[in-house]
């Protein structure tokens, strides 16, 4: 592992779950699994000493970098100098715990976004980057091993799955030890991909009401879907579906197809 000393140019702040990069070999890992090719746009979150922003750069792509920490913003301001001057990078001071800037990409810009996020951020920021009227083509993220397992290996459907998979195709890349951060997190990361991002599966007039029934269905894990749906719909009218749509009546929410869910939001009315 080649340790890269811009890593340890600012303090990690606790509170920002700040946990930067040290070596080069994973921010080629992230930018592979991206499939990046020159003149691609991509937006990274969280840059933080830049040691992805410059494997980044790299690949002759153009950096939207967002960035919180002022400390950062100057450090980057500084290494980056020309990259900036150029155009190919360009930084953004914004709270990712905010709504994404609505100037950030209009509806014609494709890009890509890969980083290294906050784990206490990876559910927002999932649903953030896939749910919004301007997806990205492909989202590569390093977050906690266990939470991309879930998104991507898990062998039984779960809530956070299936959100992920109405939108795109997950696909876990690689593991990455404590060892390749400062300061090393208390758990293992993993790298996790997310391509084919599309609103053709679930349109988005159809969102909303789709996690509507996909939440209500999971509400009790133990307890049949039948039951859990019919708390909030006719139970006849939820039998008729599970029929219609080749669902057995015993099954539990894991059991139920995404597809299968998508045709209940679609059948189901709306609240």
């Amino acid at each position: 592992m080649n340790r890269n000393d811009d890593a340890y140019a600012v303090t990690p702040k606790k509170s920002l779950g700040q946990h930067f990069l040290t070596s080069d070999i994973v921010p080629r890992w992230m930018c592979d699994a991206a499939n990046l090719t020159p003149g691609d746009t991509v937006l990274e979150i969280g840059p933080g000493t830049g040691v992805l922003t410059a494997e980044l750069l790299k690949r002759q792509v153009t950096v939207h970098a967002i960035e919180t920490d002022d400390r950062s913003l100057d450090f980057l301001k500084t290494q980056f100098s020309a990259a900036i001057t150029s155009g190919k990078l360009i930084l953004h001071k914004h709270d990712m715990r905010d709504p994404l800037p609505t100037d950030l990409f209009d509806q014609s810009t494709s890009y890509k976004v890969v980083a290294n996020i906050p784990y206490y951020l990876s559910g927002q920021l999932l649903r953030t980057f896939l749910e919004t009227s301007t997806q990205p083509s492909v989202i590569v993220f390093l977050i906690q091993k266990e939470l991309a397992e879930r998104i991507a290996r898990a062998k039984k459907s779960s809530l956070l799955q299936l959100s992920v998979q109405a939108f795109g195709t997950p696909r876990y890349v690689k593991t990455v030890t404590a060892g390749h951060f400062h300061p090393p997190p208390k758990v293992t990361s993993a790298i996790l991909a997310i391509s084919d991002i599309t609103h053709n599966r679930v349109p988005t007039t159809l969102t909303k009401h789709f996690f509507t029934v996909l939440h209500a269905g999971f509400a009790h894990k133990r307890k049949f879907s039948l039951s859990n749906l019919a708390r909030h719909w006719s139970r006849p009218i939820v039998q008729d579906l599970f029929q219609t749509h080749g669902i057995a009546l015993q099954a539990r929410p894991e059991d139920i197809t995404l597809q299968q869910w998508i045709q209940l939001s679609q059948s189901l009315p709306m609240q």
